[in-house]
């Protein structure tokens, strides 16, 4: 059932297309994918079994290489005549010559190490009578050398593959035969351009990394990884999640325990003999695409036109204008619907006239009759004499240096002059904080020290504009039935900023506050859509601002008894105001 209706949503044309694809593209994109795919299986199998081949070529290689020094180690070591001769304390340099002469420089010239002539090896031991040589003495310099510190950070009974200053050396103690209380330790080089060839030379299409036992990239044909002096961590070298890794490790071998050898080949390299077969199968999907799709638009073409134009007379149902379709002679389901919707749009035309019109009529006629009644509003307070009186007695007052009373009575007289302004229908923040505070100046003036006010507001929405008397009639309420009948101190606290797009009014007293159900009665009195009522109060400045905002603004009322109350009012700023208005008259073109 689902599949059937999103059939019946589809244009014919791309039914049409849907078929050509499901019936012949797919399938033939199919095969090319899957001969693709196991093409490409076959392939990346062949590349891992050469690069597996290739890098325990290179692991052969350079164990190879560490094996020559380690027999060259190992004969040295177990050759009792040789450790004698070092370990004897010569009584002169004549003697030691003779001694060199005689058996050391043959031991290091053996017919039987001459074909280890590409290492590099020493002696180094602390016997003060001996001479240099092949022989060098242990003196506090190869001390800090960084061969020796590494190799004398442990010990092992066995040689040991050491790497310092982008060399790698086998170093193992002599110690086999009792050498008189001396320290005497073997050092052989190996051939690092040997080695470095052996990295570069087998076959490896990508990176190949010796690590040693700490993880550092100790040998490598990448040249990001071989910084000099600087072993770069394994984990620290950017390896792509496509890239092909091969690792193996030496194993049962004491001098190089813990060594692993790292492969990284670029899937590029790997997928580069099918790239060429992959653009071959796109170029020809393209082509069972587009040729067949041509065709198919063509022949939908006719169809496809007649459907636009009844389409298009529909589009234009929406913006009332009821104009009738030019019916061509056509018995088809196209014609069919052509008159069926001329038929619909001749009855639409009339019911529009008939009664829709006289809809927008009496909806006009409600809202003249709410413009009046807050023209009503308006009208009820208009106390011209009052203000002017208020003058009077405030010049007097100030004429005769009664300061603070000609204060209230200039607070008195800007309430006044606020409540005769009702032609201005918007006024700026700061003229509705500046009536709230004369109001509460008033009020402290007449409870002296049983009354106290804090106002907060932003600099920034000083200046927004906001309906005339909008927040005072709140204010009027919490003193009035708040504060004045509290036996302690009274305080009303004021807040006003910016949230968002809105302009936020908080305010709170610690006055009686209400219970809940005082509080309820309260929340349905205001939700009532009835007449405003004959006093301004919080019922009037509600229902102001439901004529005026809709359902652009909040109102939100909390108390608890002997507690306080808190009441929350969120409008829309005259920015957000206009863009609203915009899209309500872009809806009402549209609608």
């Amino acid at each position: 059932m689902r599949i059937r209706r999103l059939l019946h949503h589809m244009k014919l044309r791309d039914k049409l297309l849907l078929t050509h694809l499901l019936a012949v593209f797919l399938p033939l994109v199919l095969t090319n994918v899957i001969f693709y795919q196991v093409t490409t299986g076959h392939i990346q199998s062949q590349k891992i079994r050469d690069a597996t081949l290739a890098l325990e070529s290179i692991k052969g290689s350079l164990r190879s290489a560490v094996d020559q020094a380690a027999a060259l180690s190992y004969a040295l070591y177990a050759d009792r005549t040789f450790n004698e001769y070092l370990s004897r304390r010569y009584a002169s340099p004549s003697e030691y010559v003779r001694a060199y002469d005689t058996y050391i420089r043959q031991a290091f010239s053996d017919p039987d190490k001459s074909l280890l002539s590409e290492l590099q090896y020493k002696v180094y031991t602390d016997n003060p009578t001996i001479l240099t040589g092949y022989v060098e003495p242990l003196t506090e310099e190869v001390k800090r050398s960084g061969w020796y510190l590494q190799f004398n950070s442990f010990f092992v009974p066995y040689a040991s593959l050491i790497s310092s200053n982008d060399a790698f050396s086998l170093v193992r103690r002599l110690d086999n035969y009792e050498a008189n209380g001396y320290r005497q330790i073997l050092k052989i080089d190996l051939n690092m351009e040997r080695m470095r060839a052996n990295v570069r030379e087998h076959g490896f299409d990508g990176n190949v990394y010796l690590v040693d036992p700490g993880g550092r990239v100790q040998l490598s044909n990448d040249p990001s990884a071989s910084q000099p002096g600087q072993p770069v961590m394994l984990g620290d070298i950017p390896i792509s999640a496509d890239d092909e890794r091969f690792e193996t490790a030496y194993a049962g071998i004491h001098y190089l325990d813990g060594w692993t050898l790292h492969g990284i080949i670029d899937q590029a390299v790997v997928f580069r003999e099918v790239q060429q077969s992959r653009a071959f199968i796109i170029v020809l999907a393209l082509i069972n695409l587009v040729v067949p799709s041509l065709i198919l638009t063509g022949m939908s073409r006719s169809l496809h036109q007649r459907l636009q134009r009844i389409l298009k007379h529909m589009k234009q149902v929406k913006h009332q204008n009821f104009e009738r379709i030019p019916e061509e002679p056509s018995r088809d389901e196209i014609g069919q619907l052509t008159s069926e919707f001329n038929r619909m749009t001749t009855q639409i035309d009339t019911l529009i006239n008939d009664v829709y019109r006289a809809d927008i009529q009496r909806k006009d006629l409600e809202l003249k009759r709410q413009q009046a009644q807050l023209h009503a509003l308006h009208s009820q307070i208009n106390p011209h004499f009052l203000f002017n009186a208020l003058e009077s007695i405030r010049m007097r007052s100030v004429i005769k240096g009664e300061e603070e009373t000609a204060d209230i009575i200039h607070s008195m007289a800007v309430m006044f002059r606020k409540s005769i302004s009702w032609h201005r229908e918007w006024i700026t923040l700061r003229e509705e904080l500046g009536a709230i505070r004369s109001f509460l100046e008033i009020q402290k003036y007449r409870f002296d020290d049983q009354f106290d006010y804090d106002i907060q507001v932003e600099d920034a929405v000083l200046e927004e504009q906001l309906p005339n008397m909008i927040f005072l009639p709140f204010v009027e309420n919490a003193s009035l039935h708040g504060i004045e009948a509290m036996p302690q101190i009274g305080i009303i606290r004021i807040r006003v900023g910016r949230q968002g797009s809105r302009l936020r009014f908080t305010l709170e007293d610690n006055g009686t506050g209400m219970s809940a159900a005082q509080l309820e009665e309260i929340r349905r009195y205001l939700a009532r859509d009835d007449a405003m009522g004959e006093r301004v109060g919080i019922k009037n400045t509600y229902y102001r601002l439901k004529l005026i905002y809709g359902d652009r603004f909040t109102f939100h009322i909390h108390s608890k008894e002997g507690k306080g109350t808190r009441i929350e009012i969120r409008l829309p700023l005259q920015a957000s105001m206009q863009g609203e208005a915009g899209d309500s008259a872009r809806d009402a073109v549209t609608g």
